[in-house]
């Protein structure tokens, strides 16, 4: 790997070395990219299959930063991710054991499996980059950021996120399945891989097993890359069309509860990281409304009266968005 790269290559860099793993889901490595150029936390909803912890650990291995993965069950406590205090048997005084929330990029995999004492375990490290484990406060590393994983459908054994903790979720993206062609494209990698061997046995290799041991970019390509970022022109006009359209989540007769403030400073966030991946130095409305249902979506509650006639979120955006129009 060259000591540094220019910003131009930086996401063409990362996604290369993803595509290597991955077939398709652009959409999902553009969301990725974005999490990571502004430090927001991601939510990725998707049926078992899909590529969601491939998908984060592609990104991971792409980047030189430390990564943590951390499986979610029922039986989880929150010093399992925090860390605690122990004693010191040899001297008889406490010491300080940091879980693996201290890291650049955290994998919450299926969050919503871990009850909810354990979520809020995740909220102040979420929103003030930092923990407390007994009396004091530790920062995290930067940057820091969560990708957290979930699973739609499946309803046994889970706990549905607070709405505390969904908006702290910069975006929330739901992955769809490959196309037939895609879909025809793992299969071929897969019957390419041949066999892993290790101390005389030997299985199968996954996708897994093909992730890039080198980084393609350094950490200081990824401060620079932020760096452009943070000068993305974002016009007058654009901050008032965030403002308006947010409103509109508050005032909308479907909606019981509407976006907070911080949904407009994601849009603004995302919509300036979504620019420079798209190699501009400004935002269009293209921006806004590209990231509008994975910003707003996992936001906005429906009332009872419009869940009773069967209206769904997405229809409700849809209308939001065409006043914006």
């Amino acid at each position: 790997m060259s000591e540094s790269i220019s910003n131009a290559h930086f996401v063409q860099a990362v996604r290369d070395r993803v595509g290597e793993v991955v077939v398709g889901q652009d959409v999902v490595v553009e969301r990725m990219m974005i999490a990571l150029l502004t430090g927001g936390h991601l939510l990725l909803l998707g049926v078992p299959g899909t590529a969601k912890t491939l998908l984060v650990n592609a990104v991971a291995k792409a980047v030189d930063l430390a990564f943590s993965r951390v499986q979610f069950t029922i039986d989880m406590l929150p010093s399992d991710i925090i860390g605690s205090e122990l004693l010191d048997q040899t001297t008889g005084k406490f010491r300080t054991h940091q879980g693996p929330v201290f890291t650049n990029l955290l994998l919450a995999d299926e969050i919503n499996r871990a009850a909810p004492k354990v979520q809020s375990a995740l909220l102040e490290a979420m929103q003030e980059r930092k923990v407390t484990i007994g009396n004091a406060s530790y920062p995290l590393p930067v940057p820091f950021l969560v990708i957290a994983t979930q699973n739609p459908i499946e309803q046994a054994g889970t706990f549905e996120l607070p709405e505390a903790q969904l908006d702290r979720f910069m975006l929330c993206h739901r992955l769809d399945y490959p196309t037939s062609d895609e879909e025809e494209e793992v299969l071929r990698r897969q019957l390419k891989m041949g066999l892993k061997r290790v101390a005389g046995g030997a299985m199968p290799k996954t996708a897994f097993d093909m992730i890039g041991g080198e980084p393609v970019c350094s950490q200081a390509d990824l401060v620079g890359a932020m760096e452009k970022v943070q000068s993305v022109h974002v016009s007058e006009v654009f901050m008032k069309h965030c403002v308006e359209f947010v409103r509109l989540t508050r005032t909308h007769p479907a909606i019981e509860l509407g976006c907070s403030p911080r949904a407009g400073l994601s849009i603004v966030q995302a919509a300036r990281a979504r620019a420079f991946v798209m190699e501009r130095d400004y935002v269009v409305p293209e921006d806004l409304f590209e990231l509008a249902e994975d910003v707003v979506l996992h936001r906005i509650r429906l009332s009872y009266e419009a869940l009773a006639e069967g209206r769904k979120p997405g229809q409700v955006l849809e209308e939001m968005l065409r006043k914006l129009g």
